[in-house]
Protein backbone atom coordinates (compact mmCIF):
# COMPACT_ATOMS: atom_id res chain seq x y z
CA UNK A 1 0.00 0.00 0.00
CA UNK A 2 1.51 3.56 -0.65
CA UNK A 3 2.31 5.84 1.45
CA UNK A 4 -0.28 8.21 0.51
CA UNK A 5 -3.02 5.88 0.60
CA UNK A 6 -2.33 4.95 4.01
CA UNK A 7 -1.79 8.38 5.06
CA UNK A 8 -5.69 9.00 3.54
CA UNK A 9 -7.29 5.95 5.68
CA UNK A 10 -5.26 7.47 8.87
CA UNK A 11 -6.84 10.97 8.10
CA UNK A 12 -10.45 9.28 7.43
CA UNK A 13 -10.26 7.32 10.52
CA UNK A 14 -9.46 10.14 12.48
CA UNK A 15 -11.59 12.66 10.76
CA UNK A 16 -14.71 10.40 11.53
CA UNK A 17 -14.03 9.38 14.89
CA UNK A 18 -13.17 13.11 15.82
CA UNK A 19 -16.60 13.70 13.89
CA UNK A 20 -18.63 10.97 15.91
CA UNK A 21 -17.39 12.50 19.04
CA UNK A 22 -18.38 15.73 18.49
CA UNK A 23 -21.81 15.97 16.89
CA UNK A 24 -22.78 12.88 19.04
CA UNK A 25 -23.65 14.61 22.11
CA UNK A 26 -25.16 16.96 20.08
CA UNK A 27 -27.46 14.58 18.38
CA UNK A 28 -30.88 16.25 19.83
CA UNK A 29 -30.32 19.85 18.67
CA UNK A 30 -28.57 19.18 15.01
CA UNK A 31 -31.52 18.19 11.87
CA UNK A 32 -29.82 15.30 10.09
CA UNK A 33 -29.21 17.36 7.35
CA UNK A 34 -26.43 19.70 9.27
CA UNK A 35 -25.13 16.37 10.50
CA UNK A 36 -24.59 14.79 6.92
CA UNK A 37 -22.48 17.98 5.74
CA UNK A 38 -20.63 17.57 8.57
CA UNK A 39 -19.77 14.42 7.82
CA UNK A 40 -18.71 15.12 4.58
CA UNK A 41 -15.41 17.04 5.66
CA UNK A 42 -13.57 13.87 6.88
CA UNK A 43 -14.38 12.30 3.47
CA UNK A 44 -12.87 15.74 1.98
CA UNK A 45 -9.83 15.11 4.12
CA UNK A 46 -9.06 11.70 3.24
CA UNK A 47 -9.56 12.62 -0.71
CA UNK A 48 -6.65 15.36 -0.04
CA UNK A 49 -4.42 13.54 1.86
CA UNK A 50 -5.11 9.96 0.18
CA UNK A 51 -6.68 10.04 -3.07
CA UNK A 52 -9.77 8.49 -4.13
CA UNK A 53 -10.05 5.07 -2.44
CA UNK A 54 -9.56 6.12 0.66
CA UNK A 55 -12.09 8.94 0.27
CA UNK A 56 -14.38 6.40 -0.19
CA UNK A 57 -13.98 4.29 1.93
CA UNK A 58 -14.62 7.35 4.52
CA UNK A 59 -17.91 8.19 3.01
CA UNK A 60 -19.49 4.24 2.82
CA UNK A 61 -17.86 4.43 6.61
CA UNK A 62 -20.01 7.84 7.57
CA UNK A 63 -22.79 6.66 5.71
CA UNK A 64 -23.15 4.15 8.39
CA UNK A 65 -22.32 6.09 11.07
CA UNK A 66 -24.78 8.05 10.60
CA UNK A 67 -27.70 4.95 9.73
CA UNK A 68 -26.04 3.92 13.43
CA UNK A 69 -25.92 6.68 15.51
CA UNK A 70 -28.46 9.34 13.98
CA UNK A 71 -31.36 7.68 12.00
CA UNK A 72 -34.04 6.30 14.05
CA UNK A 73 -34.07 3.85 15.01
CA UNK A 74 -30.98 4.63 17.11
CA UNK A 75 -28.05 1.63 17.08
CA UNK A 76 -29.69 -0.03 14.54
CA UNK A 77 -29.20 -0.12 10.48
CA UNK A 78 -32.51 -0.18 9.30
CA UNK A 79 -34.76 2.67 8.15
CA UNK A 80 -38.16 4.22 9.55
CA UNK A 81 -38.13 6.75 7.33
CA UNK A 82 -38.09 7.16 3.67
CA UNK A 83 -36.94 10.26 3.95
CA UNK A 84 -34.11 9.22 6.40
CA UNK A 85 -33.26 6.67 3.45
CA UNK A 86 -33.35 9.21 0.77
CA UNK A 87 -31.10 11.39 3.05
CA UNK A 88 -28.81 8.42 3.16
CA UNK A 89 -28.85 7.60 -0.16
CA UNK A 90 -27.93 11.34 -1.50
CA UNK A 91 -25.03 11.56 1.36
CA UNK A 92 -23.47 8.59 -0.51
CA UNK A 93 -23.52 10.18 -3.77
CA UNK A 94 -22.99 13.60 -2.58
CA UNK A 95 -19.70 11.59 -0.66
CA UNK A 96 -18.82 10.48 -3.95
CA UNK A 97 -18.76 13.54 -5.83
CA UNK A 98 -16.96 15.59 -3.20
CA UNK A 99 -14.41 12.54 -3.60
CA UNK A 100 -13.98 12.45 -7.18
CA UNK A 101 -13.49 16.04 -7.14
CA UNK A 102 -10.90 16.70 -4.33
CA UNK A 103 -8.82 13.80 -6.22
CA UNK A 104 -8.91 15.42 -9.58
CA UNK A 105 -7.74 18.67 -7.75
CA UNK A 106 -5.22 16.80 -5.77
CA UNK A 107 -4.18 14.91 -9.32
CA UNK A 108 -3.75 18.43 -11.06
CA UNK A 109 -1.52 19.86 -8.13
CA UNK A 110 0.43 16.54 -8.92
CA UNK A 111 0.84 17.03 -12.40
CA UNK A 112 1.49 20.88 -12.03
CA UNK A 113 3.93 20.28 -9.51
CA UNK A 114 5.73 17.52 -11.71
CA UNK A 115 6.01 19.90 -14.89
CA UNK A 116 7.61 22.20 -12.64
CA UNK A 117 10.48 20.27 -11.37
CA UNK A 118 10.62 18.93 -15.27
CA UNK A 119 10.39 22.42 -16.28
CA UNK A 120 13.56 22.99 -13.98
CA UNK A 121 15.21 19.90 -14.65
CA UNK A 122 15.26 21.07 -18.31
CA UNK A 123 16.32 24.11 -17.71
CA UNK A 124 19.30 23.34 -15.69
CA UNK A 125 20.25 20.52 -18.21
CA UNK A 126 20.19 23.02 -21.29
CA UNK A 127 22.44 25.04 -19.03
CA UNK A 128 24.76 22.69 -18.05
CA UNK A 129 24.93 21.44 -21.59
CA UNK A 130 25.61 25.42 -22.86
CA UNK A 131 27.75 26.10 -20.09
CA UNK A 132 30.04 22.41 -20.32
CA UNK A 133 30.11 22.53 -24.24
CA UNK A 134 31.98 26.11 -23.91
CA UNK A 135 34.00 25.29 -20.70
CA UNK A 136 35.77 21.76 -22.13
CA UNK A 137 36.02 22.99 -25.47
CA UNK A 138 37.69 25.84 -24.62
CA UNK A 139 41.07 23.98 -22.48
CA UNK A 140 40.65 21.30 -24.77
CA UNK A 141 41.53 23.19 -27.80
CA UNK A 142 44.63 25.29 -25.68
CA UNK A 143 45.41 21.55 -25.09
CA UNK A 144 45.16 20.30 -28.94
CA UNK A 145 46.88 23.32 -30.17
CA UNK A 146 49.77 23.18 -27.97
CA UNK A 147 49.85 19.97 -28.36
CA UNK A 148 50.12 19.99 -32.09
CA UNK A 149 52.62 22.55 -32.27
CA UNK A 150 55.15 20.55 -29.69
CA UNK A 151 55.17 17.41 -32.09
CA UNK A 152 54.95 19.62 -35.36
CA UNK A 153 58.41 18.55 -36.89
CA UNK A 154 57.98 21.73 -38.80
CA UNK A 155 58.34 24.15 -35.96
CA UNK A 156 61.44 24.99 -34.12
CA UNK A 157 61.06 25.99 -30.67
CA UNK A 158 62.87 28.14 -28.16
CA UNK A 159 63.04 26.55 -24.26
CA UNK A 160 60.90 29.84 -23.40
CA UNK A 161 58.41 28.38 -26.27
CA UNK A 162 58.32 25.15 -25.41
CA UNK A 163 57.75 26.21 -21.49
CA UNK A 164 54.99 28.54 -22.35
CA UNK A 165 53.87 25.69 -24.64
CA UNK A 166 53.62 22.96 -21.76
CA UNK A 167 52.30 25.47 -19.24
CA UNK A 168 49.61 26.08 -21.38
CA UNK A 169 48.50 22.84 -21.27
CA UNK A 170 49.27 22.14 -17.62
CA UNK A 171 46.38 25.62 -17.38
CA UNK A 172 44.23 23.92 -19.01
CA UNK A 173 44.00 20.92 -18.07
CA UNK A 174 43.96 22.40 -14.17
CA UNK A 175 40.83 24.25 -16.17
CA UNK A 176 39.28 20.88 -17.03
CA UNK A 177 40.17 19.39 -13.59
CA UNK A 178 38.42 22.14 -11.49
CA UNK A 179 35.30 21.99 -13.79
CA UNK A 180 34.98 17.49 -13.48
CA UNK A 181 35.73 18.08 -9.83
CA UNK A 182 32.36 20.28 -9.59
CA UNK A 183 29.80 18.59 -11.56
CA UNK A 184 30.92 15.57 -9.52
CA UNK A 185 30.01 17.69 -6.59
CA UNK A 186 27.19 19.41 -7.64
CA UNK A 187 25.98 15.43 -8.60
CA UNK A 188 26.41 14.33 -4.81
CA UNK A 189 24.92 17.46 -3.63
CA UNK A 190 21.58 16.62 -5.85
CA UNK A 191 21.58 13.18 -5.28
CA UNK A 192 22.19 13.48 -1.10
CA UNK A 193 24.69 11.28 -1.16
CA UNK A 194 27.31 13.82 0.70
CA UNK A 195 28.20 12.96 3.71
CA UNK A 196 30.91 14.74 6.31
CA UNK A 197 33.36 13.55 8.54
CA UNK A 198 34.39 15.77 11.07
CA UNK A 199 37.82 16.31 13.01
CA UNK A 200 39.42 19.26 14.03
CA UNK A 201 40.50 21.24 11.33
CA UNK A 202 43.64 23.84 11.23
CA UNK A 203 42.33 26.58 8.93
CA UNK A 204 45.90 27.56 8.38
CA UNK A 205 46.93 24.36 6.83
CA UNK A 206 43.60 24.42 4.94
CA UNK A 207 44.43 27.97 3.70
CA UNK A 208 48.19 27.06 2.59
CA UNK A 209 46.82 23.56 0.56
CA UNK A 210 44.40 26.03 -0.96
CA UNK A 211 47.17 28.56 -1.77
CA UNK A 212 49.66 25.70 -2.77
CA UNK A 213 47.22 24.11 -5.61
CA UNK A 214 45.86 27.37 -6.72
CA UNK A 215 46.00 27.63 -11.17
CA UNK A 216 48.35 29.30 -12.47
CA UNK A 217 50.61 30.10 -9.42
CA UNK A 218 52.65 32.21 -11.04
CA UNK A 219 50.13 35.31 -11.60
CA UNK A 220 47.91 33.90 -8.77
CA UNK A 221 49.76 33.34 -5.95
CA UNK A 222 51.01 36.75 -5.19
CA UNK A 223 47.00 38.05 -5.31
CA UNK A 224 45.66 36.11 -2.09
CA UNK A 225 46.67 37.28 1.60
CA UNK A 226 46.53 34.92 4.37
CA UNK A 227 46.11 35.90 7.40
CA UNK A 228 44.99 33.52 9.81
CA UNK A 229 46.31 32.39 13.76
CA UNK A 230 47.68 29.03 13.75
CA UNK A 231 45.62 27.54 16.47
CA UNK A 232 42.59 28.19 15.13
CA UNK A 233 40.69 25.07 14.71
CA UNK A 234 37.55 24.25 13.14
CA UNK A 235 35.12 20.86 13.60
CA UNK A 236 35.10 19.97 10.10
CA UNK A 237 35.63 17.71 6.78
CA UNK A 238 39.24 18.89 5.60
CA UNK A 239 38.33 17.66 2.24
CA UNK A 240 34.95 19.83 2.03
CA UNK A 241 36.23 22.89 3.77
CA UNK A 242 39.28 22.96 1.39
CA UNK A 243 37.33 22.63 -1.23
CA UNK A 244 34.79 25.70 0.20
CA UNK A 245 37.73 27.88 0.61
CA UNK A 246 39.06 27.06 -2.90
CA UNK A 247 35.88 27.52 -4.80
CA UNK A 248 35.78 30.83 -2.54
CA UNK A 249 39.44 31.91 -3.55
CA UNK A 250 38.94 30.97 -7.44
CA UNK A 251 35.57 33.12 -6.96
CA UNK A 252 37.13 36.01 -5.97
CA UNK A 253 40.34 35.93 -8.24
CA UNK A 254 38.02 36.00 -11.29
CA UNK A 255 36.60 38.91 -10.70
CA UNK A 256 38.83 41.16 -8.19
CA UNK A 257 43.37 41.70 -7.96
CA UNK A 258 43.65 40.86 -4.24
CA UNK A 259 42.03 38.07 -2.24
CA UNK A 260 42.29 38.19 1.91
CA UNK A 261 41.48 35.36 3.53
CA UNK A 262 40.93 35.63 7.71
CA UNK A 263 39.53 33.87 10.34
CA UNK A 264 38.69 34.18 13.78
CA UNK A 265 36.90 32.33 16.81
CA UNK A 266 33.49 33.11 17.97
CA UNK A 267 32.09 30.99 20.78
CA UNK A 268 30.82 27.85 19.43
CA UNK A 269 31.77 28.99 15.77
CA UNK A 270 34.60 30.02 13.62
CA UNK A 271 34.37 32.24 10.95
CA UNK A 272 36.25 32.28 7.57
CA UNK A 273 36.51 35.33 5.52
CA UNK A 274 37.40 35.95 2.19
CA UNK A 275 37.17 39.05 1.05
CA UNK A 276 37.84 40.82 -2.34
CA UNK A 277 38.59 44.11 -3.57
CA UNK A 278 35.90 43.46 -7.15
CA UNK A 279 33.07 45.23 -7.94
CA UNK A 280 30.69 43.44 -5.77
CA UNK A 281 27.41 42.21 -6.22
CA UNK A 282 24.12 44.15 -5.24
CA UNK A 283 22.32 43.19 -1.92
CA UNK A 284 19.24 42.12 -4.28
CA UNK A 285 21.26 39.79 -6.20
CA UNK A 286 23.33 37.99 -3.82
CA UNK A 287 20.59 35.61 -2.64
CA UNK A 288 20.68 34.10 -6.17
CA UNK A 289 24.73 33.73 -6.06
CA UNK A 290 24.09 30.36 -4.56
CA UNK A 291 22.18 28.89 -7.49
CA UNK A 292 23.55 26.62 -10.14
CA UNK A 293 25.26 28.00 -13.14
CA UNK A 294 24.54 32.11 -12.00
CA UNK A 295 27.56 34.66 -12.99
CA UNK A 296 26.47 37.76 -11.47
CA UNK A 297 27.73 41.24 -10.75
CA UNK A 298 31.75 40.21 -10.21
CA UNK A 299 31.45 36.52 -10.51
CA UNK A 300 31.03 36.64 -14.01
CA UNK A 301 34.19 34.92 -14.68
CA UNK A 302 35.20 31.57 -16.21
CA UNK A 303 33.48 28.53 -14.86
CA UNK A 304 30.04 27.16 -14.61
CA UNK A 305 28.82 29.16 -11.88
CA UNK A 306 28.31 26.29 -9.46
CA UNK A 307 31.49 26.95 -6.94
CA UNK A 308 29.06 29.09 -4.76
CA UNK A 309 26.54 26.19 -5.12
CA UNK A 310 28.85 23.75 -4.08
CA UNK A 311 29.91 25.85 -1.01
CA UNK A 312 27.05 26.32 -0.11
CA UNK A 313 26.13 22.69 0.27
CA UNK A 314 29.59 21.81 1.60
CA UNK A 315 29.22 24.15 4.07
CA UNK A 316 25.98 23.06 5.31
CA UNK A 317 26.89 19.57 4.67
CA UNK A 318 29.67 20.29 7.98
CA UNK A 319 26.54 22.04 10.03
CA UNK A 320 27.76 25.51 8.75
CA UNK A 321 26.49 28.56 7.17
CA UNK A 322 27.81 30.84 4.83
CA UNK A 323 27.18 34.49 4.00
CA UNK A 324 27.71 36.92 1.36
CA UNK A 325 27.98 40.89 2.88
CA UNK A 326 29.86 43.99 1.29
CA UNK A 327 33.69 44.72 2.06
CA UNK A 328 34.42 47.79 3.58
CA UNK A 329 35.83 50.26 0.75
CA UNK A 330 34.39 47.57 -2.22
CA UNK A 331 33.75 44.53 -3.65
CA UNK A 332 32.44 40.96 -1.92
CA UNK A 333 33.09 38.80 1.25
CA UNK A 334 32.11 35.40 1.69
CA UNK A 335 31.82 34.29 5.56
CA UNK A 336 31.58 30.53 6.46
CA UNK A 337 30.99 29.57 10.08
CA UNK A 338 31.02 26.34 10.98
CA UNK A 339 31.65 24.64 14.69
CA UNK A 340 34.83 25.36 16.49
CA UNK A 341 36.50 22.41 17.82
Amino acid sequence: MSSGRTRGIVVAAAGLAAATAILEPLRGHLSLASVTLLYLVPVAGAAAAGGLWPALGAAVAADLLLNFLFVPPLHTLSVASADNAITLLVYVLVAAAVAVAMDVVRRQRAAVGRARELAEVDRLRTALLDAVSHDLRTPLAGIKAAASSLRSPDLAFTDADRAELLATVEHATDRMTALVENLLSLSRLRAGVLSAAPEPTALDAVAAEVVLHLPDPEHTRDRVAVDLPEDLLALADPGLLTTVLSNLVANSLAAAPHVTVTGAADGARVRLIVADDGPGVPAAERAALFEPFQRLGDRGGAGLGLGLAIVRGFTEAMGGTVTPSETPGGGLTMTVEVPRA
